[in-house]
């Protein structure tokens, strides 16, 4: 039986082949590297992203966990410093940074969220821009932001522009929370916190170009992915690109964000 990641695999267009008799030319020698079809994945919070996001970059993509960024530049120096001045000492953990700590500090200070975030979000976008690099200097077929913040953050690290697709994991509100409860220990009322941070759901799947559902039935969920990426690769040769153009996010909710509540 195939492996459903090996349903994954692109589509391409075969490459001219070089033989003895048909060497390339100065061109061709000088041609830059092929773009790598770029995928932003978006969703709620404990919708299985990150999840969704491995699955459609397959063995030969490159997945880029924006979380687990952010969690090594936590661990940098001016980071401890931060955390051991502004949230305190008994946050830097035993060997690594008490991420718990720092959450629950920052979240019910949104002052002091902006402050870090000024810290960490310039390490994250300077290793998400070297990852793509890395991505198209290795000839990777596709690569998948696992960004949690893309729309939001976008007028930052500008990443909405470089992506080919953008796709939105759909998972019921209800399964969301029984995931947070499981797997991080959060009660409903952690998860509507974090959740209040972001941009609305229904803004984010307005601008999806394609949804996938993962409410469980995780074969449904692959089915989907395939289903999805096999749309986006065939439609990529003959100029897909996302269906509208960046949008405003409704002016209430950037209000809200802004005054950080």
């Amino acid at each position: 039986m195939v492996s459903p990641l090996a349903l994954l695999r692109p589509i391409r267009t075969p490459q001219a082949v070089s033989t003895a008799d048909s060497q390339p030319t100065s061109s061709e020698r000088e041609a830059p590297a092929p773009r790598p079809l770029v995928l932003g994945v978006m969703g709620g919070v404990a919708s299985g992203k990150s999840r969704v996001a491995r699955l459609l970059a397959g063995e030969d993509g490159a997945h880029v966990d924006a979380d687990a960024l952010a969690h090594a530049a936590l661990e940098t120096p001016a980071a401890r410093a931060w955390v051991a001045e502004r949230v305190g000492a008994h946050a830097l953990g035993e060997a690594r940074v008490d991420r718990a700590a720092v959450a629950r500090a920052v979240f019910a200070d949104p002052a002091l969220r902006r402050e870090l975030e000024a810290l960490i979000h310039p390490m994250v976008r300077a290793s998400i821009a070297e990852a793509l690099a890395a991505a198209r200097r290795e000839q990777r077929p596709r690569v998948v932001l696992d960004v949690p913040l893309l729309l939001e953050n976008d007028a930052q690290h500008q990443l909405v522009a470089q992506c080919d697709a953008l796709v939105f994991v759909d998972t019921d509100a209800t399964v969301r929370r029984a995931r947070a409860r499981a797997t991080r220990g959060w009660s409903d009322e952690e998860l509507a916190r974090r959740e209040a941070a972001q941009l609305p759901l229904e803004f984010k799947r307005s601008r999806a170009d394609v949804v996938i559902p993962n409410d469980g039935d995780w074969a449904q969920t692959v089915s989907a992915a395939q289903a999805a990426l096999l749309r986006i690769e065939r439609e990529s040769e003959s100029g897909f690109r996302r269906k509208r153009e960046p949008e405003h996010e409704p002016a209430p909710e950037r209000e809200r964000r802004r005054a950080g509540h």
